[in-house]
């Protein structure tokens, strides 16, 4: 195998992983706990089971080399850090954010954000980055990006409550329209 084809295979993987850890476990046959964790086994043989060979050296390997830091293993069992569109209690403690947090758009979103602030969409959270790189490609992946600096320390104040994920991504019920900064959006 070519290095470009062991990065195809490893992006594949993610994508088969987050499916199925933030969206879909029922489509494999695993179940998630209440705090979106499966036993890695059970994932590996219900892979198997649909035609995804996926062994425990690959999956570690995903897992590690992932850019996003999507999952989290924990000895024998393993989960998606954030983004789930199934109903887990990730059981993250409150944290105080930094003064500001970005969030990464496109313009056709700007005149819904604008209105309703921020919301949560399909998900259970507003995912927010700490730095305007990270908003920036997360902008990106839907066209010319947006970044958008959220007031997070004013929200703070406010009493809105932020947590943050294992892998670094801010997550908050909504943000109201008067914490974004629009200047030059």
């Amino acid at each position: 195998m070519t290095g470009e084809s062991d990065e195809r295979r490893t992006v594949k993987v993610s994508k088969y992983l987050s499916k199925h850890l933030r969206h879909q476990p029922e489509r494999l046959g695993i179940t998630l706990d209440a705090n979106g964790w499966v036993a890695i086994d059970d994932l590996l043989r219900a892979t198997t089971a649909h035609h995804f060979r996926l062994t425990r050296a690959e999956l570690d390997h995903v897992v590690a080399v992932n850019d996003k830091q999507r999952f989290t293993i924990d000895g024998d069992r393993i989960r998606a850090n954030q983004g789930h569109t199934v109903t887990v209690d990730l059981d993250l403690a409150p944290a105080t954010p930094p003064a500001y947090l970005y969030h990464g758009t496109v313009a056709g979103n700007l005149a819904a954000i604008r209105a309703e602030g921020l919301r949560p969409m399909r998900r259970h959270h507003v995912h927010l980055s700490a730095d305007r790189e990270t908003a920036t490609r997360v902008g990106a992946r839907r066209g010319r990006p947006v970044v958008l600096p959220v007031d997070a320390a004013g929200m703070h104040r406010e009493g809105l409550i932020f947590r943050v994920s294992a892998n670094g991504v801010w997550l908050t019920d909504s943000v109201p329209a008067r914490y974004l900064r629009f200047a030059g959006a």
